[in-house]
């Protein structure tokens, strides 16, 4: 048995159908237990990957030559978040001056109270950079990092943690607030915890997942510029 695991944990075929099956499974469990944002399937589909890594101790180059295939889908899915954004386009249009200033407001908001937490904290200047764009989605983040001289590596689990946490804790906020409005839900869970945010408003309804998709990418933009502008303003 040990030497038919050590054959094919070497085949990247075996990591993608765990993978898909694995992610599969962790629909099927969230479904069952009324879609808890505490069993998110992403979540879930994590601990169990990393679990099983653990445990066979599979190198994550091993997984990734399997994984990178996935990876790859990664980019034409972003794209294709246009096609809600493109039916929901004039009603967009209609609100986008306070689309501009929510997402001014939010993004100056996520990047000065992450940055400001972590200082009052008595965080290095290593870690506070790299808290600065923990909002955005991962290719983004972590190019801001590297160019303000953070951690990348650790930009891109901090950037995962704060997806996890949104999608977790946006229905409980929307609940206290008594938000009702599925645009609302949509854009404050794209500018809030990115592509996460976005797969779950669009479990929600294509309308937040427009909204969400949107956030998600001008929200990247817009942190692009205001993470050196702030950083350079606080004196860091």
């Amino acid at each position: 048995m040990t030497d038919f695991w050590v054959y094919f944990s070497a085949k990247p075929l075996l990591w993608i159908v765990l993978t898909v099956a694995t992610y599969m499974f962790s629909c099927w469990l969230n479904k069952r237990v009324g879609r808890s944002a505490l069993l998110h399937p992403v979540l879930v589909s994590m601990a169990v990957l990393i679990a099983l890594l653990a445990l066979t101790e599979t190198r994550y180059e091993t997984y990734f030559s399997g994984a990178q295939f996935i990876h790859f889908l990664l980019g034409p899915a972003t794209v294709a978040l246009a096609i809600p954004l493109c039916d929901y386009f004039d009603r967009i249009r209609r609100l986008w001056l306070p689309i501009l200033v929510a997402l001014l407001v939010g993004s100056s908001v996520a990047i000065v109270s992450a940055t400001g937490i972590a200082w009052l904290l008595g965080a290095d200047s290593g870690t506070i950079l790299t808290l600065a764009p923990k909002s955005v989605t991962s290719p983004i983040a972590i190019g801001i990092v590297e160019k303000i001289g953070g951690y990348p590596s650790m930009a891109a689990g901090l950037v995962l943690i704060t997806g996890v946490l949104g999608c977790l804790m946006s229905p409980y906020v929307f609940r206290l607030l008594k938000v009702r409005d599925e645009a609302v839900k949509g854009f404050s869970m794209g500018l809030s915890a990115h592509g996460l945010g976005t797969a779950q408003a669009l479990g929600i309804s294509s309308l937040a997942g427009a909204f969400a998709g949107m956030a998600m990418a001008v929200n990247g933009v817009v942190t692009a510029f205001l993470v050196p502008l702030l950083l350079s303003l606080a004196g860091i």
